[in-house]
């Protein structure tokens, strides 16, 4: 009797979303010779509810890709670069920040599609739009992928970069939601604010939420991103609406009373959430799965951030992709190579983080100080490094 024929999968890899650390993924992968897969739920362009900051080391991780991306993402700002941030303390005090790295901001509907069409101009990528993943599971020749409407896809290797509700980390690793390692936010756009600059970010503190801010973001075209992000513990303990919050915030913060008296809000205030990095150590693969960007809560704690650190994640899923092939293996033992490097590159600076935010959550007190500091000659680099 002859042996049966080996179990052909329908792709060599399959990456789940398309946002801005799956399109990292294709991209590094675009000269492997893999039949590499790109799947999103949705149609591009589609919004994605965040702060709309693209930081300047999400650029520096496409330029070691190539220049022309980088430079191609960056024609999309169309105002000044992001060079002067303002942080308001608790007691009213500002600090005017320089930034080192250019940066700008931009909406997500906007920024992703340019990303996913470098991927498109760049790549043998088959992007799979409209694809909603239902399920998964592994065997030992391939990872199945269950599709709605009953399809089913196989792959060799799954890159979960699927956001902070991902299916395939909930399929894989199942894990209870950290409060004390998760960030509520919400999101409105605002035009005609008092007092806002194009290539201005604003960042106000509370007394009342340390372990969070409110934004003011400049996105173009008149346009601002206005939000509040804050610790998911204090959420539920306090039973915060924060959709009730920011509007009174606008109206009381005494740094931001007046500024909104003539601002018109163009559409509503819409949530997210956000996984911080730097908490408990969790697993990021498994046999024959990776995880990257907000499915590895890889959200630096600090700056609530979190486009550079997927875009890394899925670059470093890239080169253990190319590793298991060079090895022809995709054991979990094997795969936990990945996480070493993320730990190294990535998780490190996020614990740090991390615990600057929880040692200053209670201490009001302790913020208006570090600004205050900020302005002796020579501390301001250092209070400057010390919030990323």
């Amino acid at each position: 009797m002859s042996a049966a024929a080996p179990f052909i999968c329908d792709y060599d890899v399959a990456i789940i979303g398309a946002g801005p650390a799956g399109a990292a993924c294709a991209l590094a992968l675009r000269a492997s010779g893999l039949r590499v897969a790109l799947l999103d739920k949705a149609q591009f362009p589609r919004d994605k509810v965040c702060g709309d900051a693209i930081p300047g080391h999400a650029l520096k991780a496409l330029r070691q890709l190539d220049p022309a991306f980088a430079e191609a993402l960056w024609q999309l700002q169309p105002l000044d670069a992001v060079r002067q941030s303002r942080l308001v303390a608790p007691n009213g005090d500002s600090l005017w920040m320089q930034w080192k790295l250019p940066s700008f901001n931009s909406p997500r509907e906007t920024f992703d599609t340019a990303l996913l069409e470098l991927v498109r101009l760049h790549t043998p990528t088959t992007i799979l739009e409209n694809t909603i993943l239902k399920g998964l599971h592994v065997a030992a020749e391939c990872v199945h992928l269950h599709l709605a409407e009953g399809a089913e896809l196989t792959c060799q290797l799954v890159i979960g970069c699927d956001g902070a509700n991902s299916v395939v980390r909930r399929q894989l690793l199942p894990l209870p939601l950290d409060r004390a390692h998760h960030c509520a936010g919400v999101r409105a756009y605002f035009e005609n604010i008092k007092g806002a600059e194009a290539g201005l970010t604003e960042y106000f503190f509370t007394k009342d939420y340390l372990q969070g801010y409110l934004w003011i973001f400049p996105v173009g075209q008149g346009r601002y991103n206005v939000g509040l992000g804050m610790l998911s513990e204090t959420v539920a303990r306090h039973k915060v609406d924060l959709k009730q919050v920011l509007p009174e915030l606008l109206a009381r913060h005494p740094a931001l009373a007046g500024r909104f008296g003539q601002a018109r809000q163009l559409g509503a205030i819409q949530g997210f959430g956000l996984p911080l990095g730097g908490g408990r150590t969790v697993p990021l693969s498994g046999a024959r799965f990776l995880l990257c960007g907000d499915a590895a809560s890889l959200i630096d704690p600090i700056q609530g951030h979190g486009i550079d650190t997927a875009m890394q994640s899925g670059m470093l899923a890239a080169g253990q992709v190319l590793a298991c092939f060079g090895k022809r293996d995709f054991s979990a033992a094997f795969l936990r190579k990945y996480d070493q490097q993320v730990a190294h590159r990535i998780s490190r600076k996020l614990a740090k983080s991390y615990r600057l935010m929880r040692f200053l959550s209670n201490k009001p007190w302790l913020v208006n100080a570090g600004v205050r500091l900020a302005r002796v000659p020579g501390l301001k680099p250092w209070v400057q490094k010390a919030i990323g």
